[in-house]
């Protein structure tokens, strides 16, 4: 049965982060799981949600807004955790509440103006490039301080804090090093900017270490992901 799946899943991923959690001394209060649920239907994540997870992360608009306005009589908050264009903003604007993917001035300015005519307040985070993929999204590491001000000054906005993803072929724990340096030095900037997006199936360890405060899991929670049909 599909929901004994789920919540074996997901006691399964709360069972790892609650011990990456003791390993380090930290509260387990202090992490918050984001359920991704690509590539999967509605009905998965009303079971997740009848079992307590109220956040859930999408990374494609063509399938994560359907899936929104299908669900809207939920209490989830939607975090939108893939690359964003900015001919997309309009419709991830309308059920997104936080997105993780802010990386370069013109999207900050197309969110604004988008939530702004909507009447949202839409939470912000900086994706960290970790390398120097282009293809992975994120702004430079020295860019970042610079980008948070224009998220904290532009309005209908609010700076969440920073999101990064491993790079390929690297020790997480290296990486996520780094991103935690660049998360203190924002959040001296902007105090409430506390959230650092980091971390999944294979390494929510390493990132619950080096500070993570949301862990973004899909395949450990839900299993091997089908293929998306548009």
């Amino acid at each position: 049965m599909r929901r004994d799946e789920i919540a074996a899943g997901l006691a399964e991923v709360d069972t790892r982060i609650a011990a990456a959690c003791r390993a380090v001394g930290r509260d387990r209060g202090e992490v918050t799981l984001i359920a991704v649920t690509k590539t999967r239907p509605a009905e998965d994540v009303r079971i997740l949600a009848e079992l307590g997870v109220r956040d859930v992360g999408e990374n494609r608009d063509q399938e994560a807004g359907p899936k929104a306005q299908e669900l809207a009589d939920l209490p989830l908050t939607w975090h939108f955790v893939g690359q964003l264009q900015t001919n997309k903003v309009r419709s991830v604007v309308a059920y997104a509440d936080v997105i993780h993917s802010v990386d370069r001035l013109r999207l900050v300015e197309a969110i604004s103006k988008e939530a702004v005519r909507q009447g949202r307040r839409v939470g912000c985070l900086i994706q960290v490039a970790l390398d120097d993929d282009p293809g992975r999204g994120g702004a430079r590491a020295a860019d970042v301080l610079e980008l948070a001000d224009e998220v904290a000054l532009a309005e209908g906005l609010w700076l969440g804090g920073v999101m990064a993803v491993a790079p390929l072929g690297e020790e997480p724990a290296k990486a996520f090093a780094r991103l935690r340096d660049v998360a203190t030095r924002l959040e001296e900037q902007h105090p409430r900017a506390t959230m650092i997006s980091a971390g999944m199936s294979e390494d929510l360890n390493e990132a619950i270490a080096y500070g993570a405060t949301h862990v973004r899991v899909g395949t450990a929670l839900l299993g091997r992901r089908k293929p998306f049909v548009r």
